[in-house]
């Protein structure tokens, strides 16, 4: 029962573990593994929270846990990939503007974190670290086809927007047949991804990660079919 209750908390340790090798992939020059890897933190970072309501497993350690593996895999990760792609050619200036992103993305989670606990959850207030981070990351594999200028852009629009006081809708408690676009998205880029590579040329987790998050959408979907066949 104890192991059944630590599954949030091992995939939001899996969740900073993607990001630690994202930044590994990243210094050896394999940009496309790095931002794969900020991706598949994301598919733990979606599940975490919802597998530990469904197992009654929540806990003021897990929320803090989740707060700190964000920084890391949607902050430094995403940053070190823009920097080693792109803003490498400006020196220590474009070291210096790469280590903004994580600085506004820790204060936007800090913000979130002492927030009224009434907040609405219909929406949030700045953009998430973690659609952040995914955008950017999702630019690295798009960054034969997106122009650098464009790059640049959206990394200085997602800094400001995280701190902003503009609200984002959530998707939270949305049925996932009505996100299903977002979703497609997603798993779009990988399988584009995995069909231009060879196979074992991406790492390994991403051949396990992939099929558990499309059981665990399966499962979502099963789910909001009943509750919807009970209503």
């Amino acid at each position: 029962m104890k192991f059944i209750k630590m599954i949030p908390n091992m995939m939001t340790l899996g969740n900073l573990y993607c990001g630690f090798l994202s930044i590994g992939y990243a210094a050896h020059g394999q940009y496309n593994n790095a931002a794969i890897l900020i991706i598949i933190g994301m598919m733990l970072d979606s599940m975490d929270g919802r597998v530990a309501r469904m197992l009654k497993a929540d806990s003021t350690l897990g929320m803090e846990l989740d707060s700190l593996a964000d920084v890391v895999t949607f902050g430094v990760a995403p940053s070190f990939l823009v920097y080693y792609t792109y803003f490498y050619q400006f020196g220590t200036i474009g070291l210096a503007v790469s280590g903004l992103f994580p600085l506004f993305g820790a204060y936007r989670l800090a913000r979130f974190n002492v927030g009224s606990p009434k907040q609405s959850k219909n929406y949030f207030i700045g953009v998430p670290i973690t659609a952040a981070g995914g955008i950017l990351a999702i630019l690295t594999l798009l960054g034969n086809w997106v122009p650098n200028i464009i790059t640049t852009v959206v990394f200085t629009a997602l800094c400001f927007l995280m701190v902003s006081r503009i609200r984002i809708p959530s998707f939270k408690d949305v049925p996932l047949p009505k996100y299903g676009t977002i979703v497609t998205i997603f798993l779009g880029c990988l399988l584009f991804v995995l069909y231009k590579g060879t196979y074992g040329a991406y790492p390994y987790l991403i051949y396990i990660a992939t099929p558990l998050y499309i059981a665990y959408l399966a499962h979502r979907f099963k789910k909001g079919k009943s509750n919807k066949s009970a209503d």
